[in-house]
């Protein structure tokens, strides 16, 4: 019998230790800027993008730079909390980009394709957006983006930033 209980406790730490990991990683990968799944709806289909969001001064100035590369189906979502115009540049990024300019509604209001690795060459919204998409150059060709697609987020069109 003292075999049977202390079977039936070990099974139970075992199945605890379970439900603990099982909550820390739900709140690891929805909370902060890590871990966060966009999802960009264009004429080919709905196309899941892991972003990490950039939505402090720090984040944003920093954004994906010193950067040797950057996995399929990654990018970096910043919000700049209003819209207004904004402008981005290439400045120790070592890798192309393409960068989507999406309105607050979350439509795609301008595209700038295989941008130039450590340019400092000034790439403008065109318009005021609340948030901007960087993903791998060539990118957005393959997943048939153009101006008025639509990316879906948890922070787009809430007008607040992520909360855990």
């Amino acid at each position: 019998m003292a075999e049977t209980a202390a079977r039936q406790r070990s099974r139970f730490m075992a199945a605890a230790f379970i439900v603990v990991l099982a909550v820390v990683g739900y709140f690891v990968f929805t909370s902060g800027s890590i871990g966060n799944t966009a999802t960009l709806l264009t004429g080919t289909g709905a196309h899941r993008i892991s972003v990490e969001v950039a939505d402090t001064d720090d984040t944003r100035a920093t954004g994906l730079m010193n950067r040797e590369s950057l996995p399929e189906d990654h990018g970096m979502l910043f919000d700049f909390g209003t819209s207004r115009d904004v402008a981005m540049w290439m400045k120790n990024t070592l890798i192309p980009l393409d960068m989507l300019f999406i309105r607050a509604d979350g439509t795609i209001a301008r595209i700038s394709r295989n941008t130039t690795p450590l340019s400092l060459q000034s790439i403008p919204s065109g318009e005021p957006v609340r948030y901007v998409l960087e993903i791998n150059g060539g990118a957005a060709r393959t997943y048939g983006a153009e101006v008025g697609d639509r990316l879906h987020h948890p922070i787009i069109g809430t007008g607040s930033k992520l909360s855990p």
